[in-house]
């Protein structure tokens, strides 16, 4: 009894000196991973020594079941006492180096905020099985979007906002079924979005402003039924409106200002209770604002200036529990902005230069 309970503890030690180590090669794609940037300011990276690489260095973590590393989160932009010590936030130049790519047990990969990182996207982070956050906002990451992103079947972020990758959007993407949040914002990816991107069924935010994009807002949006912001912001979209964005049940954010939308405002769209912020500015939509506004309409942003709006402002805009901002200025609209709550708070300047074309 007492040799076989030595036997179990000596194959206990054994599996816990396995699993609190660093095998060999996580630690040598790490350190390769290293190499490949410059960090001169807070010395993060000069704590990724020794051969342990699951304690003490900076950003890494492993998994305790089996010691691989599952888990980097470098963030250039942090409340950690590190950098409020250094006063500064952080930078990096240099490449994010494929050899990230040997880690087949990471779950997270951040490299964020670091400024100046100028490397492509190595195409083959869509090999890694497991990864479930990628993202790599804030730096100057170039050339594609890996065409295969889709193969990332448990991914639920993908950050990649802030840089300045060009190309279109990778088809595939739309097989990233357990995807939640998607931000490819303020890049010069160009392009339409692809068409079936109501795939993406779990998303609740899709953030694809200040880019280059063409073509039309998809109506394979609306039914995505858990999305709460949309934005499309400063892009090259035209066509118009799906109808059906009015009737999504829980979109309260909905920005597509500053592209070449046409057509007139679904009636439904600001006839929904849940919408916050609308902003259709700066388009070329024309017809008259739908009158349809009641006690439930609650905008902290209504934003439909510089169009071609025509026709009297709606008598039942008057009607609205709460109007934030509202801009109805630069379009061809006859009438006033009510008086009183809520619209006492609200500035001249909201309805200026409307020359009045019933």
């Amino acid at each position: 009894m007492a040799m076989a309970l030595a036997t179990l503890f000596l194959v206990f030690l054994a599996f816990t000196t396995v699993v609190n180590s660093c095998p060999p090669s996580d630690r040598a794609a790490l350190l390769s991973f290293r190499a490949s940037l410059t960090e001169p300011y807070l010395g993060i990276l000069n704590t990724w020594t020794g051969s342990e690489c699951c304690r003490n260095w900076y950003g890494v973590s492993c998994d305790p079941t089996n010691g691989r590393v599952a888990d980097i989160t470098l963030r250039g932009e942090s409340e950690d006492p590190i950098f409020e010590k250094a006063g500064r936030s952080g930078f990096m130049t240099g490449s994010i180096s494929p050899s990230l790519c040997n880690l087949d047990r990471l779950h997270t990969l951040v490299v964020a905020d670091w400024k100046g990182i100028s490397s492509e996207i190595p195409a083959c982070i869509t090999s890694l099985p497991h990864l479930r956050i990628l993202d790599l906002i804030g730096n100057k990451l170039t050339g594609p979007i890996p065409a295969g992103i889709g193969q990332l079947s448990r991914l639920t972020v993908l950050n990649l906002a802030d840089n300045q990758l060009s190309g279109s959007i990778p088809p595939s993407i739309v097989n990233l079924g357990s995807l939640m949040h998607l931000d490819l914002s303020n890049n010069q990816l160009s392009g339409e979005i692809p068409t079936d991107i109501g795939k993406l069924s779990m998303m609740s935010r899709a953030l694809l402003s200040r880019n280059q994009l063409t073509g039309s807002v998809p109506s394979s949006f609306t039914r995505i039924n858990r999305l709460a912001d949309l934005d499309l912001s400063m892009n090259r979209i035209s066509g118009s409106i799906p109808p059906q964005l009015g009737s999504m049940p829980v979109l309260s954010t909905l920005n597509l200002d500053s592209n070449q939308i046409s057509g007139e405002i679904p009636a439904g769209l600001l006839g929904n209770g849940g919408l916050n912020i609308v902003n259709l500015s700066r388009n070329s939509i024309e017809g008259r604002m739908p009158d349809v506004f009641c006690s439930k309409s609650y905008f902290s942003v209504l934003d439909l200036s510089y169009n071609n709006l025509n026709g009297w402002i709606p008598k039942t805009i008057s009607n609205a529990r709460y109007v934030g901002h509202l801009d109805l200025s630069h379009n061809h609209l006859c009438g006033s902005v009510p008086l009183g709550v809520p619209f006492d708070h609200l500035e001249a300047s909201s309805f200026a230069a409307n020359d009045c074309k019933p």
